[in-house]
């Protein structure tokens, strides 16, 4: 199982440092991590990665960059390439958050680029896909296929392998009170689960879009994991969920 958070612009310096410490913290003591159950990450600024990969990799925790382009060197000003993120142990990219193609201009074909550059490097894409409005679950389904296919389409022809992790992110609950409903989720994740079924990549499923502590119980059969967004920006609420999949797997 997959959990962790991308910390996108809220903290500076030294609250990335201050909150990764804490969670590591967490993270090296607990049995779900120590025994394998769920591997942790955290996805911060691309200025603090360097001082927090120690931290975090030190506590059995992944951790992410919030974007790289799509070409491995060249004039690209303000860029960061998949090569250089690898050499500072980044195993993660975040790629095609709603926030960037509403913010700034992402479409499917340069979320696809992204893609396969991360997958040539060894870096896992975390890929971020949603219908934009709220609708029936097999309406949001078949959307988010499409747009999962459409993403895939270049690392797919080039026989790309490695690990993948699809974010199911609904736009419309991003920054919402509450997650999208229990059997929304569950739904669209099982779609997602069945059509990556027999894909050469090593895909996991996990939940994003105000997600926090209590809604993993509800969803875990039909999600490998969950992106966390503000509702883990208290280290001990990242330490209940952790609770959270300790406990289903006791129950079972």
């Amino acid at each position: 199982m997959l959990i962790g958070s991308s910390l996108k612009m809220y903290f500076g310096r030294a609250r990335t440092l201050e909150w990764t410490r804490a969670v590591a913290a967490i993270c090296a003591e607990h049995p779900a991590v120590q025994g394998g159950l769920v591997e942790p990450f955290v996805i911060p600024t691309f200025p603090s990665i360097p001082e927090v990969v120690p931290i975090a990799t030190h506590a059995g925790m992944l951790v992410g960059a919030q974007d790289l382009h799509w070409e491995d060197a060249g004039a690209f000003t303000g860029e960061v390439s998949a090569p250089e993120l690898a050499e500072h142990g980044v195993a993660l990219a975040e790629i095609g958050h709603a926030e960037r193609r509403a913010m700034f201009g992402e479409t499917d074909e340069t979320v696809a680029r992204k893609v396969a550059a991360a997958l040539r490097h060894g870096i896992a894409p975390v890929l971020c896909i949603g219908e934009p409005d709220r609708g029936a679950p097999d309406a949001a389904a078949a959307a988010c296929i499409r747009q999962l296919d459409a993403s895939l389409a270049l690392a797919r022809g080039a026989g790309a392998t490695g690990r993948l992790v699809v974010a199911y992110e609904p736009v419309w609950a991003i920054g919402a009170p509450e997650p999208a409903g229990d059997d929304h989720i569950r739904a669209v994740g099982a779609a997602l689960r069945a059509h990556l079924a027999d894909d050469p990549l090593d895909a996991q499923v996990i939940y994003g879009g105000s997600a926090g502590p209590g809604l993993l119980p509800r969803i875990a059969d039909s999600v490998d994991g969950m992106f966390l967004g503000r509702f883990a920006h208290d280290p001990a609420a990242f330490g209940r969920i952790l609770d959270e999949a300790l406990a289903l797997q006791e129950t079972r």
